[in-house]
Parts: C-alpha cells; structure tokens; sequence
C-alpha cells in the first residue's frame, strides 16, 4: 500500500439502513463470455483512452455579460448547477485581505428574497453535492438538484447574485467573523497548521498578490465597516464577472431560457481584471525550521513556477508525479523502499491561475538524521534533473492522470464534475475546453521537454522547510474573537432587510422517482456469489471483493493486525516487487484500493475497461499472492506505527482514540482503533499476518460486487478467467466474538487530554445505543438526528456556529457497524468558549430528547430534502457500488433505496422523536474534550459533571 506523507499542506469534509427483510435476489445462471487473458493483457494507448473523455457543450452570453455553459447529460433526472466569479484572495487590496473569503460565507447567510441559510433552500430542493469554496484566483458555488427544481435553483443564485446587499447585516456580519476565526483556529490547530503561512509569505513577499492566504487577516476582517464590505460586493459579483454552468439532464434551448428568465435583468457591474502576477524568484536559498505536534520531521523543497496555463506546468507537474507523487515514484524507490530512510514522500504542485508552487518532499523514518535524509533528498533531486524522466515515467504519470479525469467526469456536479472542468476552464483560462487541452498536453509531453522544464524551474533558488517534532515558535498569534461584541448587542432590535424586487421563488414540481440501478446476482467458479450492476456514463468497471473481517477480526492484544496486513498485500507479491506493481498499475491507469472499516475487508479495482482483464490479473496477484516479506512488514510496520504517533498528536484522532474503548468496553471488538497502538504493532509477526489471510482473505468468506459499462456476461467470463481457479485453503474460517458488548455508563462524565497551546479545543461526545441497522425504525432514527445534528440546518450546529459563532462546524450522527451502533457529537471549538460550548451541546441534546423534540417546520424539511436527494445520491459508479454493499451488509433488498421514499413520507414527528429517545439518553454521554488543559479545566467545573485529566500519552502508546 502506498505510505502517503503524514504532512500534507493545503490551502485552506451514514450510510442509511433499515425496514427491510433479508435479501430476496435470485442467483442466476448466467452464461459468461469467453475471454482470453493474453489477447488483452496490452494496455489500451494513450491516444484512444483521451478520445473518450469530452463534454460536449454550448456557451454562450447574456446582454449584461453573463457566460452561460449547458452540457446534456441524460444519465439521471439532476442538474449540476455552479455559478463561479472571477475574483478570488490574489484581487483584495492590502486592508481588505480575507474578503472574497468571508463573502463566500455572506452569500449563504441569505438574499433579499431568501433570507433565511441557504442551506434550507438547498435541503427543500433535495441537492446533494452542494457547497461554496474560495481560493486565489476563484469563487466559487455549485450544487447539484432534481430536475424538478432546476428552476428554484437558479432563481436561489440569481438572488444571490442581483439582490444580495439588502440582506447583510451587522449582526450577520459580525456572526460570520466568529465563524471564520474559528475556521481559521480549526485549520491552525492541526499538525502543520502554521506550514502554508510561511511558505506563501517567503515565496511571494509582500507585496504580491498571492502574499496572503485566502481566509485572509482577521485584523482586516475586524476592521471592515458594512460599507467597506457593501463596497467590494458592488464591485466584484456582477453578471459580467461571473460564469453559469448547468451540467445534466437540461438541453442548452432550456437552458438559455432559464437562465436569461432568472439573470437576465440582473445589471452589470464594474468589470474586475484578476490581478496580474509575476513569478517570483527567490534571490537565494532559503531554508526554514517550524516545530509542531509532529511524529517525524518532514523535510519539504518548494519552489515557484509558471501558471496553469502554461504547457510547462503541466510539464513540471508530471515530473514531480515521477519523482514523488506516483506510488512507483524515484524518491519512494529510493528513499522508502530500498534506503529507508523516508516512511513517506511526496511530489506535486499547487497550480494557480498566475503562478505555480512545485513542491518535492520526504518524511523522516524515526531514528533518521535530518540532515543524512535532507543530503541524500537534494542528491535524488539534482539526478532527477540531470538525467530526466523515461518515456515510460512519463506515459505511466500522463495515464494516471488520464484515467482520474475519466472517473471523475462521470459526476455533473461536486467538486470535480463536469459542471467544475467546465467553469474553471472557463473562468480561469478563458477556455471551457482547458481540459481538453490539457490532456492533449499529456499526449504529446516528452521526456525531453519534462527534462527541459524541470532544467528551468528547479535548478533556481529553493524554499526548504523543515517541520520537526516540537512546541511551536510563541510568536503564533491567535485569531481574536468578536464573539464579545455579538452578545453585547443581543438586546439589539434586529436589523431590517431591504427588499429592492420581489422575486417570488417558483415552485419546485413533483421530482422523479429514484430508478436504481437493477442488480443481477450470480456464481463464480470459486462459489463467491457476485452482485452486478451497469453503469455506462464513462467507460470503467469498478470490482470490489469484500471479506467478512474488518478490524473487528484483530485479536485484542494484536490490533491494528488487519491494517497492516492489508497495507502489505500490494508491498510485493510472489511473482512481483512492489515496485513492479506500481508501476503496472500506473501503465494501466488502474488503481487498487484495500480499507474496508470494522467489519468487512475490502480490494477495490477501479479500471479503464478498455484495460480490464490486465487490470483483474494484476488484482488477482495482489489478492492471492502476497510475499509478505520479511523486509517489507518492518517497513511498513514502521510507517504504520509512525501513523500512530501522528494520531496521537492530531486532535480529532486523540478524541477518537480516547473515546471509543470508553464507550464499547476495552475487551470489545470496535472497542479499539483499527491502527493500532505502537506495543500491539510491535508484537505482530509474520505468521500473524499470514494466519490473518488464511483465516479471512478466502473464496468462501467474501463475496463480489461490480458496477461496469460492461455487460454481465463479459464481467462473469473475466472474473472467471482470473479468480475461477481460486480455492479456499484448508484452514478453518476466522470467527468473530460480540458477546462482550458494554452498558452505558450511569451518568455522564468528562475526560480532558491535555493537548497544550491548542487554539480550539475538540469536543466529542459518545454512548452506545440499543440500536440495530436492519431495524424498521432505523431510518426514523437518522433522520431524527438530521433535526439535532445531522446537517448544516440541525440545532447544534445552528447553534454553536451560526448562532453563537464558537465553532466552524457541529455534527451528530451515528456511528453505525454490523453489530453496534454508537451515537458521537464531535465539536471543535474555540478555547475560550469550550466549557459554554459544551453546556450547550448538553442542553441542547437534554432538550430535543425531553421536551422539544422534532417540529413539524423541521419535519417537512427533512423528509423533503432525503426524497428529493435520491436521485442525486447515486449518481456514480462508486456511490452505487457502495450501496449494493450496505445492502449486503444489512440484509436489505436491491430495491432498498427505491422504497425509502414512500418510508419517509410515512414519518412524523411523533415517529422520529420515538425513535431518538429510544436511543440516546442525554445522561449517559462520555464526553472528552482535547485541549489546554490549563486553560479549558477552570471552563469545566460548573457543568456539575466528574471530570479527569489525563496527558495525551495516556491515551495511547
């Protein structure tokens, strides 16, 4: 398994179940193709795999400037709708730094004519998929909705867009500062939070548009009057700075008229020219030491580079992919694999609109001298550059990439659909077909000119950063809190909102029902039963092969066992070195992915299926014949128990791993974490890990789930061709043990991990349930919770984030496996508010479970918006697969998703509040708060609940 970097830097994230019976599918007895492993074992070329990639699409513009893109796909009754604007953090003036940002938040906080979050009008529409992000360079929106609600969509942008300025007020203002200062503590607070600062500021010193990150000085934001704010709205999100793109099943006819109906009259605003910027160079090398909560030193090489634009970027970024972003990459070869002085590398670029960051870095194995593993890095670095890539690197990293386009074109919306390739090409590059382009870069890219590029860029001063284990500089400044100032003017009369058109929101029609895919069932020649389905929007098959393991199958003194086993399976086989399966995926465009959760281990293929029975062969060897090498279970033994150590220092995973055994008993098979603790890793040996593939990764304890362009009978002939011959060994199957399940504890009790220095603190909160998945009455429980704490709109986040403006984000929501179900409330939230921001979480819950259980208001919403997601919710191979899954898991019939609909409409508030009070008791949580300790304990006392201390490395070892 490929170890990625523990550090990574970034510029700025249930399954349902129930009321069915056990599965009533007939297996049937289809005939399978013949299929011959050696007529098809070459890869498909380069060239043919582009050809399949396009979007057919119109475009064009409205009288006030408006661009409008309309690409048709039928495959399912949605739409992807994003609006982008052309204005981004790299276009604020010095003052204003943050506001493109913090106008990312405004523009949900309601229009003239939609006042309320526009997370309710979205949930009313049934979107799926929806969300707003900023960068350098973009804003953008995007969701994605039923047909039926097209029109309510874009007459919900078009307000946005037109009629916005009316209904921002101080209080709305003011509340989402809180909100953004509490994103920017949540960011800080991870390992490495700080990283990205000091890089941007040393590659592109002030001035510089690119000088400061998008969430921007919250000294700027404090200081922003409402007609400072009004200002830069008036003058950034005019029609004429923007771009609309309706990606699915609308026709560009249909789409003219909607959107000339809803953004015609919008009038054009002042036109913003994004901001120019020159790549940088440093005058010198420049090498930086940061300390933070880090298991190993991270040694990082950055340097700037051309725009997206430019041919050479894309040049750069496959160079960096080979030397150490690809699993076959050379510094993995080297530095991981054969030296070890590396658990991890990386290699990549951050691509703007205006300038690049190439970035190469390497992770230190514990024991390893920074500066031996920093000399040998720079000696890869400068032979790299020297020698230049193979023509085989470089058409392995072009197919990689390749075929990650495919899959992720099969989506209209999201975060990378078409509706997304489409908008960026456009706003960023003037070309809606970028993509296109892009690829055709990627197919004609030479060794020659990855060398030549790289001969430019690389060989010119670099920023190296070391991050090592340690207290960070005292110098961090924390973001301040208006929060003060909000509670000030509570008693404030409410501010107007200024209506300037009525706009009357049209109604949203009768949505069409989900049509699932229909699932056919059959048997393997090694007796796996096999569960398919087609799905023909892109030209890839998905095969998941899912074992009845799971962590829960660790023994309690060897967790973390299947973890490890599984992240050696693909370190190597009997015919093939890890390398050698690294790089036969790459060639492939293939990926092979082993996870699975608490009770099923899982390989999942994702193939071109051009290149399917190659592809299947190269899953069968990695299935069925792994080495094991003596070698090879250090190594990853070490990156494993290197990961552990990270865990123990990032806050959400020291909450996780201090509550579960908390709430399932030590001695309980989810009672632990699936990683492991660094003693039960040390004590794994080789014949554990080959007992656990005897015992569980076996023909007759899993079963086969596809979803392919391709018909049954080819998948049945190829699955037969590469696995037939496939028998169980003679050893008796694994067996799981749940009869230790825990009680809830008596009354609630906190534990604090003392994390020192922590800007927000992590609260999570946590019980076991008497609840079952297959339940009747499971639905009834989630969408309970989708009223208390499942989503945007539920009270606890509403809440600590809008209302009170503590925390960037709280959720409730069950942590559902086969034969447990608990129920968690996880809440970062600022320091200083943590013992109040508990009560509340405390109250709340009380009161939902008590006395103010679901309203009707919140019950309509609910049921409206989980009817009108179904359609969106299955819209990619990879969201169907794992839904044939969970139906397997749980019992459920094929049909499952297509009778939830008449199950929700059903529901009422009486039904679901039975439901939640029959299995939460808000007396009986086990809360644990990860913070400073000196600071938050004082917070505590009032709560009137037993509270103990403990270090963070009591919680783990």
């Amino acid at each position: 398994m490929r170890f990625k970097t523990l550090l990574t830097v970034s510029a700025a994230p249930f399954i349902l179940a129930a009321c069915a019976t056990a599965p009533a599918y007939d297996v049937a007895d289809v005939g399978s193709a013949e299929v011959a492993a050696t007529d098809t074992a070459e890869p498909a070329e380069l060239t043919s795999l582009i050809d399949e990639v396009a979007i057919p699409h119109e475009k064009f513009t409205l009288e006030n400037g408006l661009d409008v893109i309309v690409h048709t796909d039928r495959k399912a009754p949605i739409v992807g709708v994003a609006v982008w604007y052309n204005v981004g953090s790299k276009d604020e003036p010095q003052g204003q730094t943050g506001f493109a940002h913090l106008f990312e938040h405004l523009m949900f906080n309601g229009s003239e004519n939609a006042p309320e979050d526009y997370f309710q009008y979205l949930q009313e529409m049934g979107a799926t998929d929806y969300n707003g992000t900023t960068n350098f360079d973009r804003t953008n929106y995007f969701q994605t909705v039923p047909t039926a609600a097209l029109e309510r969509a874009l007459w919900l942008e078009s307000d946005r867009m037109g009629y916005l300025l009316g209904a921002v007020t101080q209080e709305k203002l003011d509340n989402q500062r809180g909100v953004v200062q509490n994103e920017k503590r949540q960011g800080d607070n991870q390992p490495g939070g700080l990283v990205f600062y000091e890089i941007i500021e040393t590659l592109f010193p002030a001035p510089h548009p690119y000088d400061h990150s998008p969430i921007g000085s919250m000294a700027d934001l404090d200081a922003a009057s409402m007609e400072d704010v009004r200002n830069w709205f008036r003058d950034k999100y005019g029609p004429n700075n923007a771009t609309l793109v309706l990606a699915g099943d609308v026709s560009p006819a249909e789409g003219r008229r909607l959107a000339e109906k809803y953004f015609g009259e919008i009038e054009r605003g002042p036109v913003n020219e994004p901001a120019q910027a020159e790549i940088t160079e440093l005058a010198a090398p420049v090498r930086t030491v940061m300390r933070d909560q880090v298991a190993a030193t991270n040694i990082s090489k950055y340097w700037t580079a051309p725009g997206i634009t430019d041919r050479e970027l894309t040049a750069l970024t496959v160079g960096a992919q080979i030397l150490g972003g690809l699993s076959s990459s050379r510094l993995d070869n080297a530095l991981v694999r054969d030296e070890q002085l590396a658990v991890g590398v990386s290699g990549g670029n951050f691509a703007f609109q205006r300038v690049g960051i190439l970035n190469v870095g390497a992770t230190a194995k514990p024991g390893v001298e920074t500066e031996v593993l920093e000399a040998r890095l720079d000696a890869l670095i400068d032979q790299f550059i020297a020698e230049g890539p193979t023509e085989d690197e470089v058409r392995r990293a072009a197919t990689s990439t390749v075929a990650q386009t495919i899959r992720g074109l099969e989506q209209v919306g999201g975060f990378g659909g078409k509706a997304v390739t489409l908008a960026s090409g456009e706003v960023l590059a003037g070309d809606p077909d970028f993509f296109s382009r892009q690829l055709e870069t990627l197919a004609t890219l030479t060794p020659a000119e990855v060398q030549a590029a790289m001969q430019r860029w690389m060989t010119r001063p670099a920023m190296t950063l070391v991050l090592e284990p340690g207290e960070r500089d005292s110098s961090y400044e924390e973001a301040a809190s208006v929060a003060a100032e909000a509670e000030a003017a509570d008693a404030a009369t409410a501010e107007e909102i200024t209506v300037t058109k009525e706009r009357p929101a049209p109604p949203i029609t009768a949505s069409a029902d989900l049509d699932f895919p229909d699932v056919q069932h059959t048997t393997l020649a090694n007796g796996m039963t096999l569960h398919y389905a087609m799905r023909d929007a892109v030209p890839a098959t998905y095969v998941t092969m899912s074992f009845n393991a799971g962590s829960a199958a660790d023994p309690i003194s060897k967790r973390g066992l299947e973890t490890l086993a599984l992240s050696l399976f693909d370190e190597g086989t009997t015919t093939r070195t890890s390398q050698e399966l690294a790089e036969a995926r790459e060639r492939l465009g293939a990926n092979i992915s082993l996870g699975g959760g608490a009770d099923r281990s899982t390989f999942t293929l994702s193939a071109l299926s051009a290149n399917l029975v190659p592809s299947l062969e190269l899953m069968s060897d990695v299935v069925r014949n792994p080495a094991f090498d003596p070698s090879e279970i250090e190594r990853v033994r070490t990156q494993q128990i290197t990961g552990v150590q990270q865990e123990l220092r990032t806050p959400a995973s020291i909450a996780a791993r201090t509550l579960t055994p908390l709430i399932y008993g030590e001695q309980n098979p989810y009672g632990g974490a699936a990683s492991g603790t660094v003693e039960s890793l040390q004590s794994i040996t080789r014949e554990d890990i080959v007992t656990f593939k005897e015992q569980w990764i076996r023909p007759d304890n899993g079963e086969v789930f596809v979803v392919s362009d391709r018909p049954l009978a080819e998948i049945v002939g190829a699955l037969n061709t590469v696995f037939g011959d496939w028998d169980a060994p003679a050893v008796a199957k694994g067996v799981k043990s749940f009869s230790n399940m825990p009680e809830r504890p008596e009354e609630a009790r906190v534990v604090l991990v003392n994390r020192p220095n922590s800007p927000q603190s992590y609260i999570l909160g946590g019980q076991i349930t008497p609840v079952d998945a297959r339940d009747e009455t499971y639905v009834d429980f989630l969408n309970a919770n989708n009223a208390l704490g499942g989503n945007f709109l539920a009270r606890l986040n509403m809440n600590l984030r809008e209302t009170k403006g503590w925390s960037y984000g709280v959720r409730g929501a069950p942590q559902t496996n086969e034969n447990a179900v608990a129920y968690r409330i996880s809440a970062p939230v600022q320091a200083d508010r943590t013992g109040d921001a508990l009560a509340e979480l405390i109250r709340e819950t009380g009161e939902f479970l008590d006395t103010r259980g679901v309203t009707e208001a919140e019950l309509t919403r609910i049921v409206a918006a989980q009817i009108g997601e179904l359609p969106g919710q299955f819209e990619t191979s990879g969201a169907v697969l794992s839904a044939m899954q969970n139906n397997a898991l749980y019992g459920r019939p094929d049909n499952y998703y297509e009778l939830l609909a008449d199950r929700y409409r059903a529901q009422t508030g009486a039904s679901l509040d039975a439901a939640a009070r029959a299995a939460i008791d808000p007396d009986r949580f086990v809360w644990v708060v990860v913070g400073d300790a000196e600071q938050v304990e004082p917070q505590l006392e009032s709560l009137g609940l037993d509270v103990e201390v403990v270090e963070m490395a009591q919680t783990g070892n």
